[in-house]
């Protein structure tokens, strides 16, 4: 497959040489680009506890991330973005994983000031573009790659990305050198890995998109744990897949589904013996007028060892607020699989009387119930709920609540987690 990629990159880089006279903008300069240059600035404040069986100590978080950095305006297609994170912790009575605190429970948003994003871009023509340099990258929901967004300190990657249309298609093609993951440079990713996604629309009913993502990872620590190194090699696998999804009216209500199905096996460097395991995911939901709610249902195959797995993936939004598969059988899985059957209930009140005192606040709650897929055992249900709201333009809180009770002793163990933040954005 590596060599079906590397084609396609090397065809996608042709297109877009191809287009450089109609992607030039000669009226600009570059005194005039450097000009229209815009501010980044985004500032998180976070408390968040975790209460854990097995933990006498109750971990508690007070953490404030700032992000800061410019986007330069176009210079003959070309735009720079320059962005810095810095993650402090105002209370540290938690295990960051780095910080030694192994008598709390996890809260993985250790102190940390780095680079986020320091990228070239250079639009080639209306539909090319090439990105150079570390960026954020999230293709279709973050399932399988993202930037897990919801840690303060988000994973971003240094790469080589094209995007184009190859007449109806939208082609995403991208080189991985290094994945700059949430716990700081310590805990990166070397990465000899190579992402292709393709989608194509018929109408807005029906849309497809095709994607495999071949992994090599090794661990970028100095003096790597074991942990470490089994983690990144175990993490280097080969999904290819396949998503149908969309939408349509049916008189006041607005309805939209997903279908998905992927394979994958070990890749580069994983010591695993030969496998395939499968991923399947089927969501329906109905809109109707403020209310909204889904149904979503996920296999995550496992052979006993080994278990369908999505290192880059914005697991989070998918599998739980608990993170409860987070560290079980390898990255973000369980060895024996995971049925995932969740019930998602929003609400958007924006356009209500009952919300006078904020800007388009937002109440959801879900539902999961967890099974293993091999051998049918049952892990554990999780309530999770949150509620956003404008506090002003700029300014938004969010709170925010997970709890997941384990159905039997073997299983990842109950916890519950409380969020509380404020968030600012220029």
């Amino acid at each position: 497959m590596n060599n079906r990629i590397r084609i396609l990159l090397t065809t996608t880089a042709a297109v877009a040489a191809l287009g450089v006279a109609a992607g030039a903008r000669a009226e600009d300069t570059i005194s005039e680009a450097i000009g229209a240059s815009k501010p980044i600035f985004e500032s998180s404040l976070r408390s968040e506890s975790v209460d854990q069986f097995g933990f006498a100590e109750k971990a508690e978080a007070l953490t404030w991330r700032n992000r800061f950095g410019f986007t330069t305006g176009e210079y003959e297609g070309w735009k720079a973005i320059v962005e810095v994170d810095s993650v402090e912790a105002l209370t540290e009575d938690y295990n960051s994983t780095l910080n030694g605190k192994t008598t709390f429970p996890n809260v993985v948003d250790p102190e940390v000031t780095e680079i986020n994003r320091a990228q070239l871009s250079w639009a080639a023509t209306e539909t090319t573009t090439l990105t150079v340099g570390r960026q954020r990258i999230i293709l279709d929901d973050a399932r399988f790659i993202g930037n897990v967004g919801w840690r303060q300190d988000e994973q971003t990657y240094d790469a080589i990305r094209l995007d184009t249309m190859l007449g109806p298609v939208k082609v995403t093609g991208a080189y991985v050198g290094r994945v700059n993951r949430i716990q700081g440079d310590d805990k990166d990713w070397k990465s000899n890995s190579y992402l292709v996604n393709a989608s194509y629309s018929v109408n807005e009913a029906l849309k497809f998109t095709a994607f495999n993502y071949s992994f090599d990872f090794e661990t970028t620590a100095t003096a790597p744990t074991a942990a470490d190194i089994a983690n990144a090699k175990l993490s280097s696998v080969s999904t290819t897949g396949l998503r149908a999804y969309g939408g349509a009216w049916v008189s006041a209500f607005k309805l939209n589904y997903v279908a998905q199905y992927a394979g994958q096996s070990p890749s580069g460097k994983n010591p695993a013996a030969d496998f395939t395991l499968h991923e399947t995911m089927l969501e329906g939901s109905a809109t109707w007028d403020i209310y909204t709610f889904k149904v979503n249902y996920e296999i995550l195959e496992g052979n006993g060892t080994q278990g369908f797995v999505t290192p880059l993936g914005t697991v989070h939004a998918f599998e739980g607020w608990a993170d409860v598969f987070a560290a079980v059988g390898g990255n973000k899985t369980h060895p024996n699989g995971i049925k995932d059957l969740s019930y998602n209930l929003t609400v958007a009140g924006h356009t209500k009387p009952w919300a006078p005192w904020f800007m388009n606040p937002t109440l959801s709650v879900i539902y999961h119930d967890f099974q293993t897929d091999r051998l049918g055992q049952d892990i554990g249900t999780e309530w999770d709920a949150v509620l956003t709201a404008g506090i002003t333009k700029n300014l938004s809180l969010m709170l925010k609540y997970a709890d997941f009770e384990r159905a039997n002793p073997t299983m990842p163990a109950s916890r519950t987690k409380t969020w509380i933040m404020l968030q600012y954005k220029l």
